[in-house]
C-alpha cells in the first residue's frame, strides 16, 4: 500500500486517533493533543485510558475553521444525500447514481435522519421528498439553508403531490430546484449537474 493509499484509507475512517488526525492535518501529534486538551478540537477519551479519539466530522469542522487544506478528505466526488420515505424510490436513485463513480450517495428515510446525516456527511446535493413522515420539505430546507456550514449545499425537491404555490414556498425556503414524480433519471442527473456547476 502506497503512502497516498494509506492516507486515503485514513481519510475514510469515522473515528481517528490523534496521530491519524495529525497526519491528515499535516501537523505534529502534539499540536492535535494541545488543541484537543484546550477544547479547540473536540472528541472523547477511550474509557479507562488517556487515549483521545476524534470523530471525522469534528476533524473536518476543525480543518475548515483553521483553513487547513482538506485534499485528502475530499476525493472530488459529488456527495448526494437522498431523503425519501419510500424505500423503492431511495433504492432506484441510489442505484442509478452509484453507477457513476463521481457520485457518493447516502440515504435517509425521515427528516430527523436527514438532519443527522447532513451534519455528518456534508452533502453537496440533497434530493428531498417534500412529504416526509415527520416533517415537510420547507422545514428541512430552512434548517439546511440557515446553517452557515451548509451554505453551499444545494437542495432538489422531488415530489408528486405539490401545487405551484407550494413549489413557490419551497423555493422561497431555500430549495434550488423542483422535479415532479415520476421523473426521468436523465432529468435528475442534468439538474444535479446544473447545480454543481452553478
Amino acid at each position: 500500500m502506497t503512502d497516498k493509499d494509506r492516507k486515503r484509507a485514513l481519510a475514510e475512517k469515522q473515528v481517528l486517533t490523534t496521530g491519524e488526525a495529525a497526519e491528515l492535518c499535516n501537523v505534529s501529534q502534539q499540536t492535535i493533543i494541545r488543541c484537543f486538551d484546550s477544547g479547540r478540537l473536540t472528541g472523547f477519551r477511550v474509557p479507562g485510558s488517556r487515549f483521545r479519539r476524534i470523530p471525522r466530522t469534528e476533524l473536518i469542522r476543525f480543518m475548515r475553521a483553521n483553513e487547513i487544506p482538506m485534499d485528502l478528505l475530499d476525493d472530488g466526488r459529488v456527495r448526494v444525500l437522498v431523503v425519501d420515505d419510500d424505500p423503492s424510490i431511495v433504492r432506484i436513485i441510489e442505484e442509478v447514481l452509484s453507477r457513476e463513480e463521481r457520485f457518493e450517495v447516502r440515504t435517509a428515510l425521515t427528516g430527523y435522519d436527514a438532519g443527522m446525516m447532513t451534519r455528518e456527511f456534508r452533502p453537496n446535493i440533497v434530493l428531498l421528498d417534500y412529504m416526509l413522515p415527520d416533517v415537510n420539505g420547507n422545514i428541512v430546507c430552512e434548517r439546511i439553508k440557515s446553517d452557515p456550514d451548509l451554505a453551499d449545499t444545494r437542495i432538489i425537491i422531488i415530489s408528486g403531490v405539490v401545487q405551484q404555490d407550494e413549489i413557490d414556498r419551497l423555493l422561497e425556503a431555500g430549495a434550488d430546484a423542483f422535479i415532479p414524480k415520476p421523473f426521468q433519471v436523465e432529468e435528475l442527473i442534468e439538474t444535479i449537474d446544473g447545480l454543481i456547476v452553478a
